[in-house]
């Protein structure tokens, strides 16, 4: 299995930018799927962004990322990775990185079986 932990948070104004990290330890990296979800307080937690074992293949992300949001992997660091541009406060939440063993690119909690304990993202107006 594989050990994630994110980093990178932080409180930041509105229309900043912000990167997370997810340090993978454990299986192999490369064998595994990547993503990154969300969770306000009193909301379910929700997709953002997912990428392949690759990493120059697949990516997908959810409607609400418009283009702010670019997820990459460096494979060779055994990381991940979520550049947030134009940080809106609606996108205040717990982010986490999520892994699955597998080709498939896909965008289901329940899809993942590995998860970080998450990193706190505030944005301010």
């Amino acid at each position: 299995q594989v050990q994630l932990v994110e980093s990178g948070g932080g409180l930041v104004q509105a229309g900043d930018s912000l990167r997370l990290s997810c340090a993978a330890s454990g299986r192999t990296f490369s064998t595994y799927g990547a993503a990154w979800f969300r969770q306000a307080p009193g909301k379910e937690r929700e997709f953002v962004a997912a990428i392949s074992r690759s990493g120059g293949g697949t990516t997908r992300y959810a409607d609400f990322v418009n283009g702010r949001f670019t997820i990459s992997r460096d494979n060779a660091k055994s990381t991940a990775y979520l550049q947030m541009n134009s940080l809106k406060p609606e996108d205040t939440a717990v982010y986490y990185c999520a892994a699955r063993a597998g080709a498939l690119v896909l965008i289901g909690r329940d899809d993942y079986n590995y998860w970080g304990q998450g990193t706190q993202v505030t944005v301010s107006s």
